[in-house]
């Protein structure tokens, strides 16, 4: 039985891409003028929607960017889910690819989308709603991928190391992110072998927070 979700309807195409919309305007004057000099009204009117349409998919100014920030996430965790468990390949080195891969830009769409998280993260540093929204997309992130790792795992996976798994993959692009917004390195430094990149700081991350797991032992999954 095929486990690929239904495509979306148009409704619900159309829905996202007015959420979008408002998130980039929202990141747009953010990145201008900051939270605090930012109201949702402006961010309706900079998008071209009433604020009826904000306020109906949005409860704050704040949250209008979570679209934004939980994109690249969730196109990581559809591509490691289709990609799924490989003939003599652990989910170690599943993950390493799968990361470095989602945070090297293929395209200027790519590298635009880590421009938006970098100073929708600098403004955050100022603004503990901001940093919230960032830390619940996260969360909510963690938890859907505890799904596919228990995948890629297998069956006799321990559910606690799937999902030790889970939160150390999360927390491993979440703190590279983090620490790269705070940097100056050029987003065309990509790729993990690029000193201070994105994907080469997640990787690192990976390793550091999963040294001491089972499933990421010699020989697990291969």
């Amino acid at each position: 039985m095929s486990t690929k979700p239904p495509s979306p309807s148009l409704t619900e195409r159309r829905k996202a891409a007015t959420q979008l919309d408002i998130a980039r305007a929202a990141a747009e004057l953010f990145t201008e003028r900051g939270p605090d000099g930012t109201t949702a009204e402006d961010i309706a009117h900079r998008a071209g929607v009433a604020l009826r349409t904000f306020y109906r998919y949005f409860r704050s100014k704040q949250d209008a960017v979570a679209p934004l920030l939980a994109g690249g996430a969730d196109r990581w965790r559809e591509q490691l889910a289709a990609a799924g468990p490989e003939p003599g390949t652990g989910l170690p080195q599943l993950l390493e690819r799968s990361i470095a891969a989602s945070l090297t830009p293929a395209d200027e769409a790519g590298a635009e989308g880590l421009r938006w998280t970098r100073g929708l993260l600098r403004a955050a540093a100022e603004d503990p709603a901001l940093r919230a929204v960032w830390y619940r997309v996260n969360q909510e992130s963690e938890e859907r991928l505890r799904e596919v790792v228990a995948a890629l795992a297998g069956p006799g996976a321990d559910p606690l190391e799937v999902r030790l798994a889970a939160a150390a993959a999360t927390d491993a692009i979440r703190i590279a992110l983090e620490s790269w917004a705070e940097t100056e390195t050029e987003t065309g430094a990509t790729g993990p072998d690029a000193e201070g990149s994105p994907a080469a700081l997640a990787v690192r991350c990976l390793r550091e927070l999963t040294g001491g797991m089972r499933l990421f032992g010699p020989g697990v999954s291969e």
